[in-house]
């Protein structure tokens, strides 16, 4: 695989967000994807995206062969979240390795989690996804959504070779669809996609992202965005 450019990059790290205040997009509402519902929360903040993140999935669902679905887990997350998650894996992982610098342990620590502080799905602009049949029936892509590198055995690399055949078919099915339509994968996490965050405008060479951290809650709605 070629190297990888992780979330913690300083060349990650630094690039401007400029928001552009785009609302958050309630997915339960749209016609073109499914939602699964196994890290629903109580005000629906998991199915919450950026409007600009919406229209590409839209393309990418119609680019999808006959019969295919795109299933998503997660959108937005809020920040508390994000950083109970990435404390929890750097726990875990110090535990495993004590010997384990502070800075080599963030960095480890990002190939799994985004430092809360760059997090895409804090900003509504990354989507965990994956594929269903039209029957509801999730298809194999050679790990579990959200699977780390020490559970996996490195399978949840998005260009492992340690996969069948068959999922490395519909990994290539989901990524062609996905990237025509203007998203970036996490090359760590083959679920993992975004537009408009800084991970995106690192890859695409683009002078700033479009979206940073926003806060969803029951009093804004489905639509409500505080940059």
């Amino acid at each position: 695989m070629p190297p990888i450019i992780l979330m913690s990059d300083p060349r990650v790290v630094g690039i401007p967000v400029h928001e552009c205040g785009e609302a958050l997009v309630d997915l339960r509402h749209l016609p073109f994807i499914d939602v699964d519902e196994r890290l629903a929360d109580p005000v629906g903040a998991y199915a919450q995206l950026r409007e600009g993140v919406v229209w590409r999935l839209a393309r990418a669902a119609r680019l999808l062969p006959e019969g295919l679905r795109l299933l998503v887990t997660e959108g937005y997350r809020p920040l508390d979240l994000q950083i109970k998650y990435f404390e929890e894996y750097a726990a875990e992982l110090r535990r495993a390795h004590p010997d384990w610098s502070a800075d080599h342990l963030h960095r480890q620590t990002s190939r799994s989690l985004s430092p809360p502080e760059v997090g895409p799905h804090v900003a509504g602009a990354a989507v965990d996804v994956t594929l269903c049949t039209s029957a509801g029936v999730e298809l194999d892509l050679g790990t579990p959504v959200n699977a780390s590198p020490e559970e996996s055995d490195g399978a949840c690399y998005t260009d492992t070779d340690h996969i069948s055949a068959a999922a490395r078919r519909n990994r290539r099915t989901l990524g062609a669809a996905l990237r025509t339509a203007g998203l970036v994968n996490y090359p760590t996490e083959w679920w993992h996609w975004s537009y408009g965050d800084r991970y995106w405008a690192h890859t695409t060479s683009a002078p700033a992202a479009h979206y940073g951290p926003v806060t969803f809650g029951a009093r804004t709605g489905p639509q409500g965005v505080t940059p």
